[in-house]
């Protein structure tokens, strides 16, 4: 019997429809030799920090940094998933194969393999991986099941992943929260969660501390065309007008005509990031809605895989894209030009080197007829970018006119689109943004310029304008995605771009959940499109001194080392290392830290709940129950009281803690194996008041 474990039920019904597995049972479905059955996304976790030692359930700064020697899993509590993970065990322990089924990422391949961990497989183990959920795609991938053991390596990268946030997640929460906030208050720390954080309000303080300076720019027309000049721009309304004075009273001269003809290839592919930056700088969508869309259209089987960090297809792609497209029969206008001819196969298209777990998000052919509102509007967008892809090249000509009048040199251009190529796609659009023109560049409105000869002259108008210069602006969210990308930098080039995702800050698939995080916390507000940071953001970047806690650049650099475990060229062990070090570095750098600053972040602890598990899901969430106001530290153990007698103090012996009242009388021993003599102050009091407790209540 062979049992297949999806990561949904709805895919766990299409999977079994497939295979004839079509007799439902109470968690499965049966038939044909298969039993299929189903996770809910995370059944498992890792382990909370109280499930190691008891040392660890009351939030202590003397129990930092807590470092479990092994990391373990257990069950996420919940009466659902309990019931679903005894039917999936059951199955196992019955089954003579295990097809993994779950979601072709690392995400995904983590759910399953905690799952199965849990459930103690012994059988042999392999895996299904498609690019998209039609049946087509469902049968070729089950006619090529490949051996578990090909995905270990993104297995490890997704463990080492999840360890990493929990050890810098867990520990950093209640290190700052203990140390820095007002009792009672959580100060939440995570791995991508504070870097993405120390950008927004970097660039808040940016636009607070900015001071608007005036300058005058210089400008002339000339046989109506605007010219701009090469440097243009005055600090004084005098020095301005005295440019302007001296040239109106000769003539400009035009010493250079450059002709030159240009191509713009179509836009890239969309990539999971690509995606949400466009739908919010279209329509204003967070990158939550645009993941929880897209997704959905994934399911629906009319895109292919989401989660994805790459533009590029494989080449195995190329003879299906034919077919794909004469499936897309709404399109067909835009597609018959395409299928008339040879489909161009362009490396800005198609690089087998680009891609790794899966290719760009495109459509499958399966018909969008059922789609309405934002599934059907976000499909049309996939469906256009991933046909433009295969137009020829937009052929322009780039106009550059070069002038002088007396010793101020000019400048104007113009733009002539020759052959729209990929951009007849998107005519309407352009036409609208054309119309709008950019004055500001000396470009004129329409993009034509009037024929113009070397050495020609005449009389101009010059004028000099007021102007002021700006902040930069917030984030939005489809910046600040772009900026997580490419760890704080700004870029533009794709290509560059492209090149830079190696670094970048988090996962395509859970940058959406991290900026929600930030806004559950309080941490950060929506203006319209844009973010702004909220005083306890600010408060708690300026308190996080740690560098590696908070730089964009550094975290960029941890997430090169996980994808290079994906790879196999770094080991999983060493990076593990590397972050509990760095976490015994960081609690002794705030441990060490005299100032008496406090943050109270003006709300309610945010509330509890398990961690999810995922990659990144316990990137700055602490489940257990936020810290009780604490009971004031103490420097020696003479400040702890005598439980038994309550008169005396605790003194050190050569074996064991005694009172200093042995002499009158009091019989208290705390032999050092169960107290141990190198615990610090604190902890040795609340250890001591803790198990007397417990003596009293008996």
């Amino acid at each position: 019997m062979k049992v297949c474990i999806t990561e949904k039920p709805s895919v766990a019904k299409d999977i079994a429809a497939i295979l004839g597995a079509d007799v439902k049972r109470d968690g499965y479905y049966e038939g044909a030799g298969y039993r299929v059955t189903w996770t809910f996304g995370h059944l498992c976790t890792l382990k909370e920090p109280a499930d190691y030692t008891d040392l660890w359930k009351r939030w202590s700064l003397g129990a930092l940094p807590m470092l479990p020697q092994r990391f373990g899993i257990k069950l996420i509590p919940d009466a659902g998933i309990e019931r679903q993970f005894n039917v999936i065990r059951s199955l196992i322990a019955e089954a003579d194969e295990v097809i993994n089924c779950g979601d072709a990422g690392q995400e995904g391949e983590l759910i399953q393999r905690w799952v199965m961990q849990l459930a103690e497989t012994r059988c042999p183990v392999r895996r299904l991986w498609i690019s998209s959920l039609t049946d087509e795609s469902i049968r070729e991938g089950f006619r090529d099941l490949k051996p578990q053991r090909d995905y270990d390596r993104l297995y490890h990268a997704g463990l080492s992943r999840a360890i990493g946030d929990w050890i810098l997640g867990m520990n950093g929460t209640r290190l700052y929260s203990l140390k820095y906030s007002s009792p009672g208050n959580v100060l939440s720390i995570g791995r991508v969660q504070t870097p993405t954080l120390a950008l927004i309000v970097q660039r808040q303080n940016e636009i607070d501390n900015f001071t608007p300076q005036d300058y005058w720019e210089l400008k002339t027309v000339y046989r109506d065309a605007t010219f701009s000049a090469v440097d243009g721009r005055f600090k004084t309304e005098d020095e301005a007008q005295a440019v302007v004075g001296r040239i109106s009273a000769v003539p400009l001269v035009i010493r250079d005509v450059a002709d030159k003809k240009g191509r713009e290839a179509p836009p890239r592919l969309f990539d999971l990031t690509s995606l949400q930056v466009e739908c919010n700088r279209k329509w204003g969508w967070t990158a939550d809605d645009t993941l929880k869309t897209i997704q959905s259209l994934y399911e629906k089987k009319v895109t292919t895989y989401p989660r994805v960090d790459t533009t590029y297809l494989s080449d195995d792609i190329y003879p299906k894209v034919p077919d794909i497209m004469r499936r897309m029969t709404p399109y067909a206008r835009w597609t018959e030009p395409v299928l008339a001819a040879k489909l161009p196969k362009s490396k800005k298209v198609f690089d087998n080197s680009k891609v790794t777990d899966h290719h760009a998000i495109i459509p499958t052919g399966q018909s969008p007829s059922a789609l309405v509102g934002r599934e059907r509007d976000l499909y049309h967008l996939v469906a256009m970018r991933f046909i433009a892809a295969f137009y020829p090249d937009c052929q322009f000509r780039q106009t550059t006119v070069m002038a002088d009048a007396a010793d101020v040199a000019f400048k104007a251009t113009g733009k002539v689109i020759e052959s729209p190529g990929w951009r007849a796609l998107f005519a309407d659009k352009d036409k609208k943004t054309q119309e709008q023109g950019d004055a500001s560049s000396g470009e004129s409105a329409d993009g034509i310029l009037p024929p113009f000869v070397v050495g020609e002259s005449g009389p101009h108008t010059p004028s000099a304008t007021k102007k002021q210069t700006q902040p930069p602006k917030l984030y939005t969210e489809g910046t600040l995605l772009r900026a997580m990308e490419s760890a704080g930098k700004t870029v533009d080039d794709e290509d560059l771009r492209e090149a830079m995702k190696e670094n970048g800050i988090g996962r395509p698939s859970t940058r959406a959940a991290i900026i929600e995080t930030l806004f559950k916390r309080h941490y950060i507000a929506r203006k319209g499109k844009s973010i702004t940071a909220l005083p306890a953001g600010i408060e708690l970047i300026a308190t996080i001194n740690e560098e590696l806690l908070k730089s964009a650049k550094l975290t960029g650099l941890w997430e090169n080392k996980l994808r290079r475990i994906e790879r196999g060229e770094f080991s999983a062990a060493e990076f593990i290392a590397e972050l509990k070090e760095l976490m015994v570095q960081i609690v002794h750098n705030v441990l060490s830290d005299n100032s008496m600053r406090r943050i109270d972040t003006g709300s309610a602890p945010p509330p509890g709940g398990k961690s999810s598990g995922s990659a990144e899901g316990a990137d700055g969430v602490e489940t257990p129950k936020p810290p009780k106001p604490r009971a004031p530290r103490i420097k020696s153990i003479e400040e702890i009281a005598c439980p038994l007698c309550g008169e005396g103090h605790l003194l050190k012996g050569r074996t064991a803690y005694g009172c200093s009242r042995f002499r009158e009388g009091c019989t208290l021993r705390l032999d050092f194996a169960q107290y141990p003599q190198d615990a610090t102050p604190g902890r040795l009091r609340d250890m001591v008041k803790k198990n007397f407790s417990k003596k009293q209540a008996k």
